[in-house]
């Protein structure tokens, strides 16, 4: 990608300001402006604002302005700096932003709110329990492929035919969801997750919203074995039960994020494996290989670009520069600290028999993601199932015309075109 992007920027210190400077002065990069090739491959855009050092002010496509934080170790750093809130009430007014998920979440609390709602919710993603339903995953993995053998021609949209409906489906039977207007929940939570305006946002949340809340009521009169109904009643040992705007806010969680960053994995790394065909024989040849391969396709294309919005509380300094406090928008970008040559030898380089362990593609510190350990079984089987069911797998379209999702959170193809 061209330099020109980084014309504007002073090179004066990291973002334009001596070291330990405020630095709220240098005209923010519009990435917007970037246009399609930085949503197709924002590495090597990222990389160079990485040369230049490690935070940059920047505007978001859909407005705000915000603070990038690039480099491994940095990112992991601001990942877990208490001093970057994720409340929204600490959120500065001058951003024009609101919360786009509904009730109160484990990504919209800091400790001990956190602590307190992690600790409920926990139980239900334990390794044991996670390992148990990995039959069952094979099984709905098998049903699809069945259904993509079948297809006219052997031709599909890979996201629309085994991507999106397997971890969709995990979800919601592990939720206890008893029917989903599939098509729907997808634009939604699209809508809520890409760069559209926020009037679009907040139209998909209160639709998304109603319908949790529709399924909150019917588990409130007719429990089962399921995920909804034991959070609806589950209790520690003080007897601390989840209040209504609690059990709202981790149902829209745990059904918007327990499908959209395994939809993601799957497409992505499927991508890199289509792209590498040395990499994708290799672990067709040896399925021994697939846990560490998950792991490289996490690192190489993780499923989120930059994690969900932190606030600034007060000021922090990052590697010389000043982050002003009063609630600036901070994100760190998981795409490039994952490239990281400084942690990463060769970090461009797509290799499933790297150690890609340390990766931050679900996060770092007490918001690591809750569901990694699903999410990985969920590849695992995905892509062992599709390289054994489907042999002549290929891309059934150059890489270059694909379009990507847009936004700053989630990463992956729109559609993934395949031949089998």
């Amino acid at each position: 990608m061209s330099t020109s992007a980084l014309e504007s920027e002073p090179t004066d210190g990291a973002a334009g300001a001596p070291p330990g400077a405020s630095a709220d002065g240098p005209e923010p990069i519009d990435l917007a402006a970037l246009g399609e090739g930085f949503v197709r491959d924002p590495y090597p855009f990222y990389a160079e604002l990485r040369a230049r050092g490690p935070v940059h002010r920047v505007r978001l496509p859909e407005g705000p302005v915000a603070w990038l934080v690039v480099g491994y170790e940095e990112a992991r750093a601001a990942l877990a700096d208490r001093r970057l809130s994720k409340q929204w009430a600490n959120a500065s007014p001058a951003l024009g932003m609101e919360s786009v998920a509904s009730g109160l979440s484990m990504l919209s609390t800091d400790p001990p709110d956190h602590t307190r709602l992690r600790k409920l919710v926990a139980r239900a993603f334990t390794a044991r329990r996670v390992e148990s339903l990995a039959p069952r995953v094979r099984e709905i993995a098998d049903g699809l492929l069945d259904g993509m053998l079948r297809a006219p021609g052997r031709r599909a949209d890979l996201i629309d035919a085994y991507a999106f409906p397997l971890p969709i489906t995990v979800i919601c039977e592990l939720l206890g969801v008893p029917f989903l207007d599939q098509d729907a929940f997808r634009a939604w939570t699209a809508t809520v997750v890409g760069d559209a305006p926020m009037g679009e946002k907040a139209t998909a949340r209160n639709a998304a919203t109603e319908y949790l809340v529709g399924l909150l009521e019917h588990k409130r009169r007719e429990p089962g074995e399921d995920l909804v109904s034991a959070l609806l009643h589950t209790a520690d040992e003080d007897g601390d039960r989840l209040s209504a705007e609690e059990l709202l806010g981790m149902a829209w969680l745990l059904l918007v994020a327990g499908h959209e960053t395994t939809v993601n994995l799957i497409a992505n790394g499927t991508l890199a494996l289509l792209t590498h065909p040395d990499q994708m024989e290799l672990l067709r040849s040896d399925p021994s290989l697939a846990e560490g391969a998950v792991e490289e396709m996490l690192r190489y294309d993780g499923p989120v670009e930059t994690p969900t919005h932190r606030f600034t509380t007060e000021p922090l300094e990052i590697g010389g520069t000043v982050i002003p406090g009063g609630g600036e928008l901070v994100l760190a970008v998981l795409a490039d600290a994952d490239r990281d040559p400084s942690r990463f030898p060769e970090p461009d380089r797509f290799d499933i028999r790297r150690d890609a362990r340390g990766h931050l593609a679900f996060g770092h510190g007490v918001h690591h993601c809750l569901g990694a350990p699903l999410a990985r079984l969920e590849g695992r089987i995905a892509v062992t199932a599709l390289l054994e069911r489907l042999p002549h797998l290929a891309l059934d379209a150059h890489p270059a015309a694909l379009t990507w999702r847009q936004g700053m959170l989630i990463r992956g193809p729109q559609r993934l075109p395949v031949r089998f």
